[in-house]
């Protein structure tokens, strides 16, 4: 597989490294659903001057295709991040970190359950793997610290959303619509926002000042328009089980920006489990041989033993 497949994901999740630091610094400052909704409407004025015209010639398959674009984008765009905002007032960075880590494995098993496909020495592997890499990241050097965590709200939340996430990768890789993928990014924007209308309506309305408008902005370019048409590129590319593995490298990423921009140094434990997750991508990338295929392999090794 050619290595200039894997920049979508990785450029992606760097950019979501980003994004969860915005998501802690929008408690406080603009509602969830506030920004939940503007980041969407900002992403869809910015993409109508140049996909309206393209979106208009294939409005025949959008029609076609609309309850599909519509389960893509409230999966994908509306509850994926929405859920996210409002977890991040009732639970910490940390927590976030590890159950937005859980979106590769659930990937995993939600692409056994509905796409029948095999898992993978390296899918399995590399997964628990980069997870564990996770935990020792996220725990400091101790990973059984982490069980200290009590369960609250934004956890049930986060577990939730990451499980929409995983789904929406499982089902963009399904639902092959033969759209161009800018239109089909807009067709699932339009939809996003409509579903996140009547909370934005319901309440509490924000409004958008010096405080909070660069938290939009991030969030409703980078983090929404570039990075959904990026992962759509690498599910395409890659399959959405291999993508979802490049979300372990988030804690890593996110680490080395706060290095850079918050000036705080890289530990020991930061240095373990980056290789940790990024041994458990590789593994994940290169052992694409069926699980399967290696049990059954083994059964008759042993039979002929």
């Amino acid at each position: 597989m050619p290595l200039i497949y894997f920049l979508p994901p990785l450029a992606t999740v760097l950019i979501w490294s980003g994004n969860m630091t915005i998501n802690q610094l929008t408690v406080g400052t603009i509602a969830p659903s506030s920004i939940a909704f503007l980041r969407w409407l900002l992403a869809l004025l910015v993409l109508t001057p140049f996909v309206l015209p393209a979106a208009w010639r294939f409005r025949a398959d959008i029609r076609r295709e609309w309850p599909k674009l519509a389960a893509l984008g409230m999966l994908g765009m509306g509850l994926w991040q929405g859920l996210a905002y409002v977890a991040a007032e009732t639970t910490s960075a940390t927590n976030m970190g590890i159950l937005a880590a859980m979106v590769p494995l659930l990937t995993v098993l939600l692409s056994a359950l509905i796409l029948r496909e095999p898992p993978t020495i390296g899918g399995i592997a590399g997964g628990v793997l980069a997870f564990f890499g996770v935990t020792v990241l996220l725990g400091q050097g101790n990973p059984l610290s982490l069980i200290r965590l009590e369960v609250s709200p934004g956890d049930a939340l986060m577990v939730l959303a990451a499980t929409c996430y995983a789904l929406y990768g499982v089902m963009l890789k399904r639902w092959q619509m033969g759209l161009p993928p800018w239109v089909m990014l807009y067709a699932q924007v339009c939809f996003a926002v409509l579903f996140l209308l009547p909370p934005y309506l319901i309440g509490p309305m924000t409004p958008i000042n010096s405080h909070n408008v660069w938290l939009i902005l991030y969030a409703g370019i980078p983090a929404s328009i570039i990075t959904t048409f990026l992962w759509m590129r690498a599910v395409r590319l890659i399959g959405a089980s291999q993508a979802s593995i490049f979300i372990n490298l988030m804690p890593l990423f996110s680490a080395v920006i706060a290095m850079v921009f918050l000036a705080e140094r890289l530990a020991v434990f930061h240095v373990i489990g980056g290789l940790l997750i990024l041994a458990g991508v590789i593994m994940a990338q290169r052992l694409t041989q069926p699980l399967k295929q290696v049990l059954a392999a083994r059964r008759i090794k042993r039979a002929q033993q």
